[in-house]
Formats: C-alpha cells, sequence, structure tokens
C-alpha cells in the first residue's frame, strides 16, 4: 500500500472531471483501510469507491482512499429452506455482483442490474429501480468507523432504510466506511418481479411469459442502456436528482394543471413523481451549456460532453431546480454528493 501525491481522479469519478487528490492510496483490505484512517498524518480522509454517486467541484485537499476491497463468499447456503446468506466486500461493482448472482441463480437483485458504482456504498442510499430496492435483500453490513476504526455491523433495523435513504446519510453521516454487505437471497422459486411497466412491456415483445432471473436482468440492462448514457462513453452519474415525493393534496392541485402528470402512489397520503418528466417539461431535456448538459434520451441525467468542470455542472443543476420549483412548485434533490 502506498500513499502517492497529487494524483488526478479523473478514471476516479464516472463524471470524468479532472481534479485532483493532494494524496491518493488504494486499499484492498479492512486491515488497511484500518491503518490508513488511524494515521494521524492524514486527518479526515476522503474515501471513494465507484465514483458513481459524486460530483467532484474542487481538488481534495487531503488523503483520498481508494475502497477496492474484493471477494464474494457464501456465508450460509440454508439460511432458510428458500434462502442463503452472500456476503460481497465493499469494493465489489455492483453491476458485476448482479451478474454472478444471476449466473449462480441466486434471486432478489436482478432488477438492480447495470446500476453504477460499487457494492459497498449501495446501503448508503437504498439504491432501488423498477420496483425493487437495496433494503429488499440485505441482511447486514459491515462497517469501520472513521475515527475510532472499530468494525461494527448493522442490521436492517440498524440502517434505517427509506426512499434513497439510510442512517448512513443522516445520524451516521461520514462516521462510516462499509466494507462488505451481506444479502438474502432466494435460491429457488424466485419471486420475479415484473410488475414494473417497462420490464413488463420488453418481455412481452420478446414473447417471455415465464421469464427467468437472466430474462429478468437481460430486460432491466436493455432498458437502461436506452435511456442511460455509458459513463464510459460520456461523463455521467446516472439519475442526478431523486424523483420527489409530494403530497396527496399538493399532487391534486398540480394536476389541475398538469393533467397528464405521471405519479406513483406511496401509501394513501404521498406521492412520487419522476423528476425526469418535471425536468423535461421544464425545457431542459438535450439542452446544453457548454460541454455541461442533460442527456437528450433522459432528462434526469446531468452528462459531461468532455472537459466540464465540476462547478459547470454544478451550476447547471441549480439552473434545473429552479426552473422545476418555478414551474411546478417542487423543489426536486440531487441524490448525488456535490463534493
Amino acid at each position: 500500500m502506498t500513499v502517492q501525491e497529487n494524483v488526478s481522479l479523473k478514471a476516479y469519478n464516472t463524471f470524468g472531471i479532472d481534479v485532483n487528490a493532494r494524496f491518493f492510496a488504494s486499499v484492498s483490505s479492512v486491515q488497511q483501510l484500518q491503518e490508513l484512517l488511524g494515521d494521524a498524518r492524514y486527518p479526515e480522509p476522503f474515501i471513494i469507491g465507484g465514483g458513481s454517486n459524486m460530483l467532484l467541484t474542487q481538488d481534495v485537499n487531503r488523503l483520498v482512499i481508494h475502497l477496492d476491497i474484493k471477494g464474494i463468499s457464501l456465508v450460509d447456503d440454508s439460511f432458510s429452506e428458500n434462502e442463503v446468506l452472500l456476503k460481497v466486500a465493499g469494493g465489489e461493482n455492483w453491476h458485476e455482483f448482479v451478474l454472478y448472482c444471476v449466473a449462480h441463480n441466486l434471486g432478489g437483485v436482478e432488477n438492480l442490474s447495470l446500476i453504477p458504482g460499487n457494492v459497498g456504498t449501495s446501503p448508503v442510499q437504498n439504491i432501488g429501480a423498477y420496483g425493487v430496492e437495496l433494503k429488499d435483500t440485505f441482511y447486514e453490513c459491515e462497517a469501520v468507523h472513521r475515527d475510532t476504526q472499530e468494525v461494527r455491523v448493522f442490521t436492517l433495523e440498524d440502517c434505517a432504510f427509506g426512499y434513497r435513504d439510510s442512517v448512513f446519510k443522516n445520524e451516521l453521516k461520514d462516521a462510516y466506511v462499509i466494507t462488505a454487505v451481506t444479502f438474502k437471497l432466494t435460491k429457488s422459486n424466485h419471486n420475479i418481479n415484473t410488475d414494473y411497466g417497462a420490464i413488463y412491456d420488453t418481455l412481452k415483445a420478446k414473447k417471455i411469459t415465464v421469464p427467468t432471473l437472466k430474462d429478468v436482468s437481460d430486460a432491466v440492462i436493455a432498458i437502461r442502456q436506452s435511456k442511460l448514457p455509458d459513463p464510459k462513453k460520456i461523463g455521467n452519474s446516472g439519475s442526478f436528482f431523486k424523483n420527489p415525493v409530494i403530497s396527496q393534496t399538493q399532487f391534486t392541485q398540480l394536476r389541475k394543471v398538469h393533467t397528464e402528470i405521471p405519479f406513483y402512489p406511496i401509501g394513501n397520503e404521498q406521492i412520487k413523481v419522476p423528476a425526469g418528466w418535471l425536468i423535461e417539461q421544464a425545457g431542459f431535456k438535450g439542452k446544453r451549456f457548454g460541454d455541461a448538459g442533460i442527456h437528450d434520451r433522459q432528462a434526469l441525467v446531468l452528462v459531461n460532453h468532455g472537459n466540464a468542470t465540476g462547478q459547470e455542472v454544478w451550476a447547471v443543476a441549480m439552473k434545473v431546480q429552479a426552473a422545476v420549483e418555478e414551474k411546478f412548485g417542487i423543489k426536486i434533490v440531487p441524490e448525488v454528493n456535490v463534493i
């Protein structure tokens, strides 16, 4: 493990923003992570995993620790009659982990195919897509405290998961580094979730009536590839804004003016509205401001066309946020961490 100086982070963030780290080290074990976190020469180190959920707007004038801990292991192959526990290291790529599950006939995460980032950051915002959230298969996670370097195990209840939310974004924000996540997955009689319209339509077009885990995963991959840009080709962090959740009362008033507004009920009192639709209706889909802009196929995605700075991307985000609030009275909130 070597600590380097003045290292570009362009290859370590999916927006492709070219800023420098004053110091940089990549760790491949929990012990190495603990050593660096406890090194007094590097106060308040900055942790980076897959770099998919951040926008870097400035140089990082401290130690950047790249979490590169790898490994997938079966903890319990008979947790219940139809379930297994699979422990996945925090540095594993999320999509590759999903493909591993599909290949080994382990069900529960197939709807979360092609989500960018690493496993270690997945519990932080309770990642979700196409009717499934991380919490649906989460069993526990292990995390190292940044200050004490002690390892703690967090249960499902401890994590206080909500919509794109968890204890790691609130009370314990920046307190822990998640080094491994254990998932509870089905090994047979899978609960195939095809209720989401786009998945249903994709499977129907392929004339698949009894879908397998791979069928669902392939459908999700096809849908995401048709809508979302590949970070390797154009810098982005996937969905930049959360889908806002508003009250039934506010939605009723909004629908009087915007009768075509799409929506998803959450319980009896709240409504989720697609942020991408709001942004598109505000006139930003496909717009470009220099090298920063909004994707032409999915308005929820902000992009770096080549040489945009983090500040330029953030300025576009603020333009979008202000326009949506002015038009709809809804303030959309970024999903990404702005550094």
